[in-house]
């Protein structure tokens, strides 16, 4: 297996994990983080596919998903803290009362 693959691979099984994390838990901050994990995993492909084939496209779609990602972080963290501190809690089945 070269190095490829196995970044490919690893990069599948982690954006498995986010997607079984969005899908599974109930916590908004751990929703959150299962889908920083998600954009990584896609990241890590960008960046495996490029090194293979020897151009920039992937590195530099890297960098617009790692702006996103920033400014996702920052918007998120922000909505995820303000309902805590109105709700005392993050979980996501509390939040239904929200939809108005």
């Amino acid at each position: 297996m070269d190095s490829t693959t196995f970044v490919a691979f690893l990069s599948s099984v982690l954006f498995t994990i986010g997607v079984l994390g969005v899908l599974l838990r109930r916590s908004a901050l751990l929703i959150f983080m299962s889908v920083e994990l998600m954009l990584n995993a896609a990241n890590l492909a960008f960046v495996a596919f490029a090194h293979r084939w020897v151009q920039l496209d992937g590195q530099i779609f890297v960098f617009f998903v790692m702006a996103v990602a920033a400014a996702e972080v920052a918007v998120g963290l922000a909505l995820i803290v303000t309902i805590f501190r109105t709700k005392r809690s993050t979980n996501v089945d509390d939040l239904a009362a929200l939809k108005g």
